[in-house]
């Protein structure tokens, strides 16, 4: 799912209630992130969490906002995981590890 909106930030931030919510901050032009995008899509079962893609070229200020909502410093690539409104695991350029991921949920 792509995130395009800050109203479809908010509705996932109620949303992680149910089920946590994995944020995944990507700049399109850049190589290490497309790398980074691509090993955790190989590995990550969007099952067990809404894994939710933010392309920061087309939409720099939902990634302020998430910035600002959850404290959590903006870098790309960046994976940022929700589960109740509170974020559980953050993490960066080659640190994104979906097997971490997954054992948190």
């Amino acid at each position: 799912m792509k995130l395009t909106s800050s109203e479809q930030f908010h509705e996932l931030l109620k949303s992680s209630e149910e089920k946590p919510v994995l944020f995944f901050k990507h700049s399109t032009r850049c190589s290490i992130s497309s790398m980074a995008l691509n090993r955790f899509e190989n590995n990550m079962d969007p099952v067990l969490a809404t894994c939710v893609y933010l392309d920061l070229i087309a939409y720099r200020p939902i990634s302020a906002e998430i910035e600002a909502v959850t404290k959590v410093e903006h870098q790309s690539p960046q994976a940022i995981l929700i589960s109740n409104h509170e974020v559980i695991y953050t993490e960066t350029h080659s640190g994104i590890n979906a097997s971490d991921i997954l054992k948190l949920i």
